[in-house]
């Protein structure tokens, strides 16, 4: 028996994509929302996997909220890098399956290791 707990969050963050040609090569702004899933085997005796609020906090103390991404990373700072950062920065703390990245309402990246 498992569970998947899901939190979402978002950000406000501006970037530009090197070596990319297009319009996204220039300096440009998102409202990012970030989803975070977490697999859970055990519930303690409240029923409770763990608490949202604490995925939620640990989510909100590793987004990069209002900076310019670029400034803030040492990679070119796409959808699917962004997963890949969110995923390893929160994996020491949770058993996380999955993040995904929404750079608006129609385009997003999922990182996960188990592909």
């Amino acid at each position: 028996m498992s569970w998947i707990l899901r939190v979402r969050d978002t950000f406000q963050a501006a970037h530009y994509l090197k070596e990319y040609e297009g319009k996204c090569e220039k300096l440009h702004g998102h409202s990012f929302r970030v989803e975070v899933a977490v697999d859970i085997i055990e519930l303690d005796r409240t029923g409770l996997g763990i608490d949202f609020n604490v995925i939620k906090q640990k989510l909100a103390a590793v987004l990069p909220d209002h900076t310019l991404l670029n400034d803030v990373y040492d990679f070119n700072p796409s959808a699917e890098n962004l997963a890949r950062r969110i995923f390893s920065d929160l994996k020491p703390f949770f058993p996380v399956r999955e993040v995904t990245v929404w750079e608006s309402e129609d385009a997003s990246a999922t990182f996960t290791e188990d592909r």
